[in-house]
């Protein structure tokens, strides 16, 4: 396994050291304040941190290159997709007042930016194996005392979860950013259920198998987001690119 490829040398000076601890420090904080408020808040407030949400992300966008604002873009697109997919209309989860919050979308965009600039801080570069080892197995045992059934249900859907994000980090081609991933979203979502914000249904709706509130390797459907962002900016953007050479 390669966690170091694709990624600079961690002995280079990086110009955006301070800002990466910067963009992770506000997100896990505004994350965490946001679920805490919506646990028991009005539309209304979901809507006016759907603006503040917003807001930052634009703010912090303006410090990247083309790549990463595309590739948040794409994240925030088929991130909103999905929820409208697998929360209103699949019933995987659902949001406190069953909608999908209009600060989750930005925040989406968010959570994206957050893994990437995790993924190349000093921090992650320097403890890159070490890192992979904790997540490896923490998120292991997470798995194994969920399909366990103690003390819940059981949950079947976190153990293959679990197997997927284990493919993601030996096998995918940016595997630092999905151990960032692992962090904020686990975050994300422990504090989420933990305040009502939304729940996960007791039992997946398409395979049918037992579901943890939330599932223990819930970090792989973040990192089809990722996947999906990182692979697509390349396109998008040589898309333009062909597209502004035939207008001149």
């Amino acid at each position: 396994m390669n966690l170091l490829r694709n990624f600079p040398d961690p002995n280079i000076p990086h110009p955006h050291r301070i800002r990466d601890y910067f963009i992770a420090s506000l997100t896990f904080i505004c994350v965490a304040i946001s679920l805490v408020i919506d646990s028991d808040g009005t539309l209304q407030q979901q809507q006016t941190m759907g603006v503040i949400a917003w807001t930052f992300l634009a703010l912090l966008l303006f410090g990247e290159n083309k790549e990463v604002r595309t590739q948040v873009i794409i994240a925030v697109a088929f991130a909103t997709a999905g929820e409208h997919f697998a929360s209103i209309y699949m019933g995987g989860y659902t949001y406190r007042l069953e909608n999908v919050p209009p600060y989750v979308p930005p925040g989406h965009g968010m959570v994206y930016l957050t893994a990437v600039a995790l993924a190349r801080s000093g921090f992650f570069m320097r403890y890159a194996r070490g890192i992979a080892t904790f997540v490896v197995v923490v998120c292991g045992v997470w798995s194994a005392w969920g399909i366990s059934g103690y003390p819940s249900q059981g949950d079947q859907v976190g153990a293959l979860l679990f197997c997927v994000f284990l493919i993601y980090l030996f096998k995918g081609r940016s595997p630092m950013v999905y151990l960032a991933a692992f962090f904020i979203t686990t975050w994300l979502e422990l504090i989420g259920t933990a305040a009502g914000t939304w729940q996960w249904a007791t039992i997946e709706p398409v395979l049918g198998l037992s579901q943890g509130n939330p599932p223990s390797g819930v970090a792989a459907w973040y990192c089809l987001v990722d996947a999906v962002a990182i692979g697509g900016a390349p396109l998008i953007l040589n898309s333009f690119s062909k597209a502004r050479e035939r207008l001149i």
